[in-house]
């Protein structure tokens, strides 16, 4: 598992068109960051450290577990397993994205 593979499996489920309409960032630290443009046409996955209207902050780990249908997201918010900051209605539309 990697940074790299986590991007383009997110890349891959997001498509051109998420749903989003919105920028989120999944914050894994030391490991990077992965950027979901959902307001660009057709959006964009990026690992570029830029503002957004909701960051996940996340391990390399759990975001590999979530991806990979181990771990909910709502069950992880719950297990204090991810923090959101921001918007929150952006976290909660990104469960029908991942």
């Amino acid at each position: 598992m990697s940074l790299e593979s986590c991007t383009q499996a997110i890349r891959t489920k997001v498509g051109a068109d998420s749903g989003l309409n919105a920028t989120l960032k999944f914050d894994m630290g030391a490991d990077g960051v992965i950027v979901i443009d959902g307001k660009s046409t057709p959006n964009t996955v990026t690992n570029d450290a830029v503002e957004t209207d909701c960051t996940v902050g996340i391990s390399l780990d759990n975001l590999q577990a979530m991806l990979d249908g181990d771990l909910e997201p709502a069950t992880g918010f719950m297990a204090g397993k991810l923090k959101v900051s921001g918007d929150m209605s952006v976290a909660m539309r990104l469960q029908r994205v991942i």
